[in-house]
């Protein structure tokens, strides 16, 4: 994979970010962290952008959130020093269970905190008439590994063009604190989840075959073949890109003409 120039990297995504806030005629930026290294890394990026001073952040644990991330998620905003906020989203989310009574399905409650979190989060940008910056990378907005609606709804999508290895490289070029990228990767949706194990691979390798596929147009096989691994793990994750487009896209409607109008 091409080698990331950090410098420029850096440079072209606050000024980025600082046009789509000056373009939206919006006050500032608001971001949901999460003690993980993309939301930190979005966070930092965001003040170098805009300052300090007009960037929000929220924490929003829940009982499946590692200790360890909620103190880190703060610990970004105190280092930052930006004005943050803690809000708790367990009572939220059992008053849905309660209502829905369904039975328990990880996967589903899961995504369910995701879209609370986002319900919280544009409230507050909102009132604050602050844009969203979301926190998705290249390698899971590719593969569909986040929520639609929830932790994929944004207004600007900072590091969505940075492979998780890039993020890695852009964090240390920032000197984010070593405990935050040294840690396994992990949407504390449920106890004992990691990103890695979920999606079925490492993210060294998921980035490989990502960009062979996307960039350099290889066949599955030649893919396979390059990286000295099976080609039926090539095709889980052509297989993700595939079945998961529709998480990056306008809701589609049918053309006039197949109506028949």
């Amino acid at each position: 994979m091409p080698e990331l120039n950090c410098k420029k990297t850096k440079k072209d995504i606050a000024e980025f970010i600082k046009s789509k806030v000056s373009e939206s005629k919006t006050d500032g930026i608001i971001i949901g962290l999460s003690g993980g290294i993309d939301s930190t890394l979005s966070a930092y990026l965001s003040c170098e952008a805009v300052g300090r001073e007009n960037v929000f952040g929220i924490t929003l644990p829940s009982t499946t959130t590692p200790t360890e991330d909620k103190i880190h998620g703060v610990d970004v905003a105190k280092k930052l020093g930006i004005e943050y906020k803690e809000v708790g989203i367990d009572t939220i989310l059992n008053e849905y269970l309660s209502v829905t009574q369904l039975d328990s399905d990880n996967l589903a409650i899961g995504n369910l905190k995701a879209r609370i979190r986002m319900s919280i989060i544009y409230y507050f940008a909102n009132h604050k008439n602050y844009l969203v910056c979301g926190t998705g990378n290249k390698s899971e907005i590719l593969i569909g590994y986040f929520t639609k609606h929830g932790d994929g709804a944004c207004d600007i999508e900072p590091i969505g063009d940075l492979y998780k290895t890039d993020v890695y490289k852009l964090s240390e070029f920032l000197n984010i604190p070593k405990d935050i990228i040294s840690k396994p990767p992990r949407a504390g949706l449920w106890d004992n989840q990691t990103d890695e194990e979920e999606i079925g691979m490492s993210y060294d390798l998921l980035d490989q075959i990502l960009y062979l596929r996307t960039q350099r147009d290889m066949k599955n096989t030649e893919i396979a073949e390059k990286l000295s691994i099976s080609v039926d793990d090539v095709d889980m994750i052509i297989k993700k890109i595939i079945r998961n487009q529709h998480k990056s896209k306008v809701p589609e409607s049918p053309k006039k003409t197949i109506l028949d109008w």
